[in-house]
């Protein structure tokens, strides 16, 4: 059995997270604090962007959206239409759209949620599992949907139009 690198990556992830849990419930049941979207959880977001790992801030949604544009050129190829007016009104590409998608950014996705970890550990000393799986993500897909779509907006208005009849 041939192990990828994604699997191997997501394998690194999902034990990093089951091992957090323990943590985060304890936290839980004696603070009764959920952490996630409360207060606590902002102030610790604006401490990210200045701490350790601000970089990735910059890096990962650069290179999501890199990835989107490159995706929305071959949407415009492929004679597709934007990528969230597929998510949004064309149910019959959506599944396509979605799973081509999750292809595209798996990996990236794995390792931004390694790298909320890491930097929740480094500026805090403690682990909030929920936050990096809601957190980690949205660097990812939120950049890379709008430049999937931008992308082939301008591909599409940059492509030159086929000529209805030429007269001979």
């Amino acid at each position: 059995m041939k192990l990828s690198r994604s699997s191997i990556l997501f394998a690194i992830v999902a034990v990093v997270l089951l091992s957090s849990l323990p943590g985060a419930i304890r936290r839980l049941a004696q603070t009764g604090d959920p952490y996630l979207f409360t207060r606590q959880f902002f102030e610790d977001l604006a401490a990210r962007l200045t701490g350790a790992g601000k970089f990735r801030f910059i890096v990962q949604p650069t290179v999501a959206v890199i990835l989107g544009v490159r995706y929305g050129i071959k949407d415009v190829h492929a004679n597709l239409p934007p990528f969230l007016t597929i998510l949004a009104l064309h149910a019959s590409h959506r599944g396509h759209a979605l799973r081509t998608a999750l292809a595209d950014v798996r990996d990236l996705v794995a390792i931004a949620i390694l790298l909320d970890i890491l930097s929740q550990w480094l500026i805090f000393r403690e682990i909030h599992p929920a936050a990096a799986i809601i957190l980690g993500p949205v660097l990812i897909t939120v950049p890379y949907s709008l430049a999937r779509a931008l992308a082939n907006r301008i591909a599409r208005g940059r492509r030159p139009r086929a000529t209805a009849a030429r007269s001979v």
